[in-house]
């Protein structure tokens, strides 16, 4: 199971500020609905945590599961949204460009920022690693999984021995991954803040998790052609559930 949670509210957030490279903390406001989601029961019991290094995600960690420490995955920080950043709508309705990329139904690059393409490699990156970080924790890999489940899970029925995992990342995040591996568009992933996904895992092989029974986990740093490592096909993702 992998639970995909978008971070806590912070002040950008309430003010409908396009929040990206700007290292902001949660908000009052957002710890307190966080704690009241909590106490609600919104969020699946994990085995390991997942995490954008930035502080609105670490203080969401830290809220939701004090007990984890979270591995931090350096490829999951937000989005550069480039001149729009810690702007908003009003900020920028008279911008040309800005204009122009909202026509785009925002597909364009962010004027001196990240691309959405370049995002969303870098974010399949990070999956990657978390795959082998959780080889390296957990002893998990698709022999193992195959040894275990009699019949071998096939595409679309996920494995009952993959642990359970806790993402907490940004919205953009979670657009981007489970554009990629679930199907779907972009925006039809938006989240809250505090709110997200529950899903399985579905697709996989020895690639994605370290070739072989106990093999080292390549590193990531030189994945440069990350599209040859990871494969639509190599990975997909299940939507089960909405938290």
């Amino acid at each position: 199971m992998l639970a995909f949670i978008r971070h806590g509210a912070t002040r950008a957030n309430q003010e409908r500020r396009y929040l990206g490279k700007t290292d902001e903390p949660l908000s009052e406001e957002g710890i307190e609905l966080l704690k009241a989601y909590k106490m609600r029961k919104f969020y699946p019991d994990v085995e390991y945590l997942f995490c954008s290094p930035m502080k609105r995600c670490t203080e969401t960690a830290e809220i939701l599961y004090p007990a984890l420490r979270p591995i931090m995955i350096p490829e999951w920080e937000e989005i550069d949204f480039g001149r729009f950043e810690y702007k908003n709508y009003e900020e920028l309705k008279e911008d040309a460009e800005y204009q122009k990329w909202l026509d785009s139904g925002g597909t364009l690059d962010f004027p001196g920022g990240e691309s959405r393409k370049a995002f969303a490699l870098r974010c399949k990156k990070g999956f990657l690693r978390m795959c082998h970080e959780l080889s390296r924790a957990a002893g998990w890999n698709v022999e193992k999984c195959a040894a275990k489940c009699t019949p071998v899970p096939k595409r679309g029925s996920g494995c009952s021995h993959f642990p359970s995992v806790g993402i907490i990342v940004h919205g953009g995040v979670i657009m981007s991954l489970l554009s990629l591996f679930a199907g779907k568009d972009y925006f039809d992933y938006q989240a809250a803040n505090g709110r997200g996904y529950v899903c399985i895992l579905t697709g996989m092989n020895d690639r994605t998790f370290g070739a072989g029974s106990g093999a080292g986990a390549p590193d990531v740093r030189t994945l440069t052609g990350a599209d040859r490592i990871i494969q639509e096909d190599d990975i997909q993702i299940k939507v089960t559930a909405e938290i």
